[in-house]
């Protein structure tokens, strides 16, 4: 009986790849027009069909409260009518962005008069495998048809309903446009065998995005034949160096740690410097007190900070996405950087300072995919850079680093352009 469920896994499989591959070919070469008119019919498809989305959603999640799923997880993977609406709203916005396909890289021309052209082109199909809210699908799949790409969906079992009906309104609306059937499709299982079979598709997967916990990105980055685009972890840093001014660093430090501590770009760690350590730990333990946040702090910090919590080394590396922060003392910007470089994830990190020797030092020294200095790292995420909606986050340093839009779904290709030269 297993082996032939597998078998059938992989038949369908095959089929889901093949008419992705076909129709990437031609949405690879339709242009900027089309491709804004099949977004602008996906977000009408999705107004048009909110009673079958509702109902979908329902059954997600009168399943979810039989299973005990927690009040927040419950928020997360609720529809109603404005979130279907802001789902459409922010395909219109992926719509109206500049084409991200076409563009000239690069151009040379040789000493022996050939011309060679660097320019932007799709990747063709991309695999995203994610544990979220169910706009996650119709996120991705404006963000892929944007960049020229098909796309293949495995969402979590928890919205598996709600996905598969947003998938199919999504692909509804890009044929209503002209393009062919196939440009958006989500497995139609909800196991994990299928996705370790959907990760070997390379023939016709060529880049797959994983975007959940880090247990889930490990298994996609084990199990993929095709290159895995990830963000493991969000162990974001704040500095706060020996010239600052302290009230403004509070604030910065309360915004990155409080406003929403289980996101991937709050704070986890605060790194102090001995210098200004004495002035500035009674403002920031007070606004920590009053938010209840709870301080791990190491020895030096815990003489300035009396009822904090001890750190073991575990809390240097640790991703709470709640309301603990861990809190060090350093001698310098050198100390500090190391420590980030040593522990962190490559995400975002940040000094707060006066000194701009010790900004530029930190700029070129840390090995983050976003770098701070005197603002919050809850600004790393595709709307806040003016990108509109975001694939993902990305600690990789290839081929994309931070968050990415529609630019990052592309690759290139050289054209080159003779009159007759041979080597």
């Amino acid at each position: 009986m297993e082996e032939t469920v597998l078998n059938n896994y992989a038949a369908e499989l095959d089929i889901i790849g093949r008419k992705a591959k076909a129709a990437a070919e031609t949405l690879a070469v339709t242009c900027d027009d089309i491709k804004r008119k099949a977004l602008e019919c996906m977000a009408s498809r999705l107004e048009a069909m909110v009673p079958e989305l509702l109902n979908a959603n329902m059954r997600d999640t009168d399943r979810a409260k039989e299973n005990g799923i927690s009040s927040a997880m419950l928020d997360r993977l609720t529809l109603d009518e404005k979130r279907i609406g802001q789902m459409a709203e922010g395909l219109r916005i992926v719509a109206a962005q500049d084409d991200p396909v076409g563009k000239i890289i690069s151009r040379t021309t040789r000493p022996n008069g050939l011309e060679i052209i660097k320019k932007s082109v799709p990747f063709g199909v991309i695999g995203i495998i994610y544990e979220s809210r169910p706009n996650v699908t119709s996120d991705a799949a404006g963000i892929c048809i944007k960049a020229g790409n098909t796309v293949i969906l495995r969402g979590g079992s928890e919205a598996f309903n709600s996905n598969k009906a947003i998938a199919a309104a999504l692909n509804r609306g890009a044929m209503d446009a002209g393009l062919p059937d196939g440009v958006v499709q989500l497995l139609p299982w909800s196991d994990r065998e299928a996705v370790k079979q959907m990760l070997k598709l390379d023939r016709y997967i060529d880049l797959v995005i994983p975007r959940g916990g880090e247990g889930l990105i490990r298994m996609v980055t084990a199990e993929a034949t095709m290159p895995v685009l990830k963000h493991y972890k969000g162990v974001c840093h704040l500095y706060v160096d020996e010239d600052c001014d302290i009230e403004k660093a509070v604030r910065i430090i309360e915004n990155a740690k409080c406003q929403r501590p289980g996101v991937c770009n709050a704070l986890e760690t605060l790194l102090v410097n001995r210098n200004i350590a004495g002035k500035f730990a009674p403002a920031f333990a007070d606004v920590m007190k009053r938010n209840g946040v709870e301080l791990r702090c190491d020895k030096e910090m815990a003489e300035l900070i009396p009822g904090c919590v001890a750190a073991q080394d575990s809390d240097w590396d640790a991703e709470y996405l709640s309301l603990i922060l861990a809190v060090k003392m350093v001698g310098n910007v050198e100390e500090a950087v190391n420590h980030i470089n040593s522990y962190g994830s490559h995400h975002s990190d940040g000094i707060l300072s006066n000194i701009e020797s010790n900004i530029d030092y930190f700029y070129g020294h840390t090995d983050s995919s976003t770098v701070y200095a005197n603002a919050s790292t809850r600004f790393t995420d595709g709307g806040e850079f003016g990108m509109g909606a975001e694939i993902g986050i990305s600690t990789d340093k290839l081929h994309a680093r931070g968050p990415m839009g529609a630019d990052e779904l592309t690759t290139y290709k050289y054209l080159v352009r003779g009159t007759g030269q041979i080597r």
